[in-house]
């Protein structure tokens, strides 16, 4: 018959002996910039062993917070996607240059848009917003054993 494994097991234990990852991307606040970051942070976290479901909820997250600073932050501002892989745990921030702090919306069912920050809240195991002189990192934390 065949060996019966534990997969779950086997792929944390290779996690928990790799090296902290910690990686940035800087993109142009334009139309084109979440594709961008979503396909880079896909595959950063990949290379480092997160598949599944986490590996596409920080893809979706990740588009999320990049759009959000792409339609709120300054035009033609750099957005700064940073990602950090830390044993079980992936973060991944968003910094611009913009003003203001984000908070959780909840439009009507036909709005067009503002639910990001909600799938945010939803999706992450923690989120939050880090204020600098020079603008804002909006970043969230997804466990990658649940």
């Amino acid at each position: 018959m065949g060996d019966v494994r534990d997969l779950r097991s086997a792929k944390s234990a290779r996690r928990r002996d790799a090296q902290v990852i910690d990686d940035e991307l800087v993109v142009n606040a334009e139309r084109s910039a979440p594709r961008a970051a979503r396909h880079w942070v896909m595959q950063t976290i990949a290379g480092a062993g997160v598949g599944g479901a986490s590996n596409q909820v920080v893809e979706l997250l990740t588009g999320e917070l990049v759009s959000n600073a792409v339609v709120h932050g300054p035009d033609a501002g750099a957005v700064r996607v940073q990602v950090r892989i830390d044993g079980e745990v992936v973060r991944v921030g968003v910094r611009d240059t913009g003003g203001g702090t984000p908070t959780v919306g909840h439009p009507e069912p036909t709005a067009p848009s503002g639910r990001g920050l909600a799938l945010v809240e939803a999706l992450s195991s923690a989120w939050g917003t880090q204020v600098h002189p020079d603008g804002k990192t909006v970043w969230f934390e997804v466990r990658t054993d649940e």
